[in-house]
Protein backbone atom coordinates (compact mmCIF):
# COMPACT_ATOMS: atom_id res chain seq x y z
CA UNK A 1 0.00 0.00 0.00
CA UNK A 2 1.14 3.23 -0.54
CA UNK A 3 -0.06 6.81 -0.01
CA UNK A 4 1.13 10.42 0.14
CA UNK A 5 0.81 11.82 3.72
CA UNK A 6 1.55 15.58 4.99
CA UNK A 7 2.81 16.67 8.15
CA UNK A 8 2.66 20.83 9.32
CA UNK A 9 2.41 23.51 12.35
CA UNK A 10 -0.68 25.31 11.97
CA UNK A 11 -1.47 27.99 11.16
CA UNK A 12 2.95 29.61 10.40
CA UNK A 13 4.54 26.15 9.21
CA UNK A 14 6.83 25.06 8.63
CA UNK A 15 5.40 21.69 6.89
CA UNK A 16 6.75 18.66 4.89
CA UNK A 17 5.03 15.62 2.30
CA UNK A 18 6.01 12.59 2.28
CA UNK A 19 5.78 9.34 -0.25
CA UNK A 20 4.39 6.12 2.45
CA UNK A 21 5.30 3.21 1.07
CA UNK A 22 5.30 -0.44 2.59
CA UNK A 23 2.68 0.14 5.48
CA UNK A 24 2.36 -3.01 7.51
CA UNK A 25 -0.20 -3.16 10.02
CA UNK A 26 0.06 -4.73 13.53
CA UNK A 27 -2.59 -7.46 12.40
CA UNK A 28 -0.88 -8.49 9.48
CA UNK A 29 2.87 -8.48 10.40
CA UNK A 30 1.58 -10.57 13.72
CA UNK A 31 3.86 -9.26 16.16
CA UNK A 32 3.87 -10.55 19.76
CA UNK A 33 4.38 -6.38 21.56
CA UNK A 34 1.56 -4.93 23.05
CA UNK A 35 0.84 -1.54 25.03
CA UNK A 36 -1.99 0.49 26.23
CA UNK A 37 -4.08 2.49 24.88
CA UNK A 38 -3.58 6.46 25.46
CA UNK A 39 0.21 6.13 26.64
CA UNK A 40 2.93 8.33 25.99
CA UNK A 41 4.98 6.88 23.44
CA UNK A 42 9.17 7.80 23.88
CA UNK A 43 10.13 9.43 20.91
CA UNK A 44 13.84 8.21 19.31
CA UNK A 45 15.42 9.34 16.55
CA UNK A 46 18.78 8.40 14.70
CA UNK A 47 22.00 10.33 14.96
CA UNK A 48 20.98 11.41 11.19
CA UNK A 49 18.24 13.77 12.53
CA UNK A 50 20.85 15.83 14.67
CA UNK A 51 23.38 16.26 11.82
CA UNK A 52 21.29 17.64 8.42
CA UNK A 53 19.23 20.78 8.87
CA UNK A 54 15.92 19.28 6.64
CA UNK A 55 16.00 16.10 8.84
CA UNK A 56 16.70 18.81 12.29
CA UNK A 57 13.17 20.32 10.85
CA UNK A 58 11.55 16.39 10.36
CA UNK A 59 12.84 16.13 13.77
CA UNK A 60 10.64 19.35 14.76
CA UNK A 61 7.37 17.88 13.15
CA UNK A 62 7.39 14.69 14.38
CA UNK A 63 7.77 15.87 17.83
CA UNK A 64 5.08 18.05 17.54
CA UNK A 65 2.80 15.41 15.63
CA UNK A 66 3.82 12.00 17.55
CA UNK A 67 4.81 13.94 20.94
CA UNK A 68 2.39 13.86 23.79
CA UNK A 69 1.45 17.03 25.24
CA UNK A 70 2.55 17.69 28.54
CA UNK A 71 -0.64 17.14 31.17
CA UNK A 72 -2.91 15.82 28.42
CA UNK A 73 -6.09 15.10 30.52
CA UNK A 74 -6.33 11.42 27.91
CA UNK A 75 -2.77 10.41 28.53
CA UNK A 76 -1.37 8.10 30.94
CA UNK A 77 0.87 8.79 33.60
CA UNK A 78 3.45 6.10 32.40
CA UNK A 79 5.13 5.24 29.40
CA UNK A 80 5.11 1.72 27.95
CA UNK A 81 6.17 2.19 24.30
CA UNK A 82 8.61 3.40 22.20
CA UNK A 83 8.46 5.28 18.36
CA UNK A 84 11.66 5.29 16.01
CA UNK A 85 12.83 7.03 13.29
CA UNK A 86 15.88 6.09 11.33
CA UNK A 87 17.51 7.70 8.24
CA UNK A 88 18.70 5.04 5.74
CA UNK A 89 19.04 5.91 2.13
CA UNK A 90 17.29 8.80 1.78
CA UNK A 91 14.19 7.10 3.62
CA UNK A 92 12.36 7.37 7.14
CA UNK A 93 11.81 3.76 8.64
CA UNK A 94 9.34 4.09 11.65
CA UNK A 95 8.88 1.44 13.79
CA UNK A 96 6.89 1.06 17.10
CA UNK A 97 8.27 -0.70 20.03
CA UNK A 98 6.86 -2.26 23.45
CA UNK A 99 9.05 -1.36 26.45
CA UNK A 100 9.41 -5.00 28.30
CA UNK A 101 11.13 -4.64 31.84
CA UNK A 102 11.55 -7.74 33.35
CA UNK A 103 12.64 -7.71 37.51
CA UNK A 104 16.24 -9.70 37.73
CA UNK A 105 16.43 -10.75 41.87
CA UNK A 106 14.67 -8.13 44.07
CA UNK A 107 16.26 -5.01 42.95
CA UNK A 108 17.35 -5.18 39.23
CA UNK A 109 15.48 -4.45 36.33
CA UNK A 110 16.35 -5.40 32.75
CA UNK A 111 14.93 -3.73 29.98
CA UNK A 112 14.11 -4.94 26.41
CA UNK A 113 12.09 -3.90 23.22
CA UNK A 114 9.40 -5.98 21.60
CA UNK A 115 8.17 -4.81 18.29
CA UNK A 116 4.36 -3.57 18.41
CA UNK A 117 3.91 -2.74 14.67
CA UNK A 118 2.68 -1.12 12.79
CA UNK A 119 5.65 -0.86 10.37
CA UNK A 120 6.01 2.26 7.20
CA UNK A 121 8.99 3.87 5.16
CA UNK A 122 8.41 7.06 4.22
CA UNK A 123 10.34 9.29 1.63
CA UNK A 124 10.49 13.28 1.88
CA UNK A 125 9.36 14.92 -1.17
CA UNK A 126 9.27 18.73 0.23
CA UNK A 127 9.76 20.75 3.05
CA UNK A 128 7.56 24.06 2.83
CA UNK A 129 8.22 27.67 4.91
CA UNK A 130 4.34 27.97 5.12
CA UNK A 131 1.54 25.62 6.19
CA UNK A 132 1.43 22.94 3.54
CA UNK A 133 2.52 24.98 1.34
CA UNK A 134 4.82 28.66 0.66
CA UNK A 135 8.44 28.63 -0.33
CA UNK A 136 10.33 25.39 -0.87
CA UNK A 137 13.29 25.29 2.04
CA UNK A 138 14.28 21.23 0.86
CA UNK A 139 13.76 19.35 -2.61
CA UNK A 140 14.19 15.62 -2.90
CA UNK A 141 16.27 15.82 -6.58
CA UNK A 142 16.05 11.81 -6.42
CA UNK A 143 12.16 11.55 -5.34
CA UNK A 144 10.29 10.28 -8.33
CA UNK A 145 6.68 10.27 -8.37
CA UNK A 146 4.36 6.53 -8.85
CA UNK A 147 3.57 7.99 -12.26
CA UNK A 148 6.95 8.71 -13.59
CA UNK A 149 8.19 5.30 -12.20
CA UNK A 150 5.40 3.88 -14.58
CA UNK A 151 6.24 5.61 -17.30
CA UNK A 152 9.92 4.78 -17.35
CA UNK A 153 8.75 1.60 -17.27
CA UNK A 154 6.72 1.70 -20.25
CA UNK A 155 8.82 3.31 -22.32
CA UNK A 156 11.89 0.54 -20.85
CA UNK A 157 9.35 -2.56 -22.19
CA UNK A 158 8.80 -0.21 -25.75
CA UNK A 159 12.43 -0.63 -26.32
CA UNK A 160 13.19 -3.97 -25.06
CA UNK A 161 13.95 -6.00 -28.28
CA UNK A 162 11.31 -8.41 -29.43
CA UNK A 163 8.67 -5.79 -28.37
CA UNK A 164 8.34 -4.49 -32.13
CA UNK A 165 7.99 -8.14 -32.95
CA UNK A 166 5.06 -8.64 -30.34
CA UNK A 167 3.16 -5.96 -31.88
CA UNK A 168 3.99 -7.28 -35.32
CA UNK A 169 2.52 -10.69 -34.39
CA UNK A 170 -0.61 -9.63 -32.92
CA UNK A 171 -1.15 -7.33 -36.14
CA UNK A 172 -1.00 -9.94 -38.08
CA UNK A 173 -3.25 -12.44 -36.29
CA UNK A 174 -5.66 -9.31 -36.05
CA UNK A 175 -5.84 -9.26 -40.07
CA UNK A 176 -6.36 -13.18 -40.70
CA UNK A 177 -9.36 -13.06 -38.24
CA UNK A 178 -10.46 -10.37 -40.14
CA UNK A 179 -9.83 -12.39 -43.34
CA UNK A 180 -11.09 -15.80 -42.26
CA UNK A 181 -14.64 -13.82 -40.77
CA UNK A 182 -15.10 -12.82 -44.46
CA UNK A 183 -14.21 -16.25 -46.42
CA UNK A 184 -17.62 -17.91 -46.69
CA UNK A 185 -18.08 -21.05 -44.41
CA UNK A 186 -19.02 -24.46 -45.73
CA UNK A 187 -22.20 -24.47 -43.62
CA UNK A 188 -23.71 -21.04 -44.95
CA UNK A 189 -26.49 -21.86 -47.16
CA UNK A 190 -25.41 -19.00 -49.90
CA UNK A 191 -22.42 -21.30 -50.62
CA UNK A 192 -23.67 -23.62 -52.82
CA UNK A 193 -25.99 -21.01 -54.69
CA UNK A 194 -23.07 -18.43 -55.39
CA UNK A 195 -21.41 -19.80 -58.80
CA UNK A 196 -17.77 -17.41 -58.42
CA UNK A 197 -17.40 -19.85 -55.82
CA UNK A 198 -17.09 -22.81 -57.81
CA UNK A 199 -15.01 -20.97 -61.03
Amino acid sequence: TQSTWGVGIAPSGPSARFYIQNIHGSTELKLPGNCVKGSRPLLHFDEAFSQQPHLKAFKALFTRTFGTPRHHPASKPFVDHMFCFYWSDGKIYFRNYQIVEQEIGHRDIERSLLEIGPRFTMTPIRLFAGCMGGKVLWSNEHYMSPNQVRAQARGRSNREPGFSAILERRSRRAIRRKQDKAVARPHDPDVFTNPTMFM
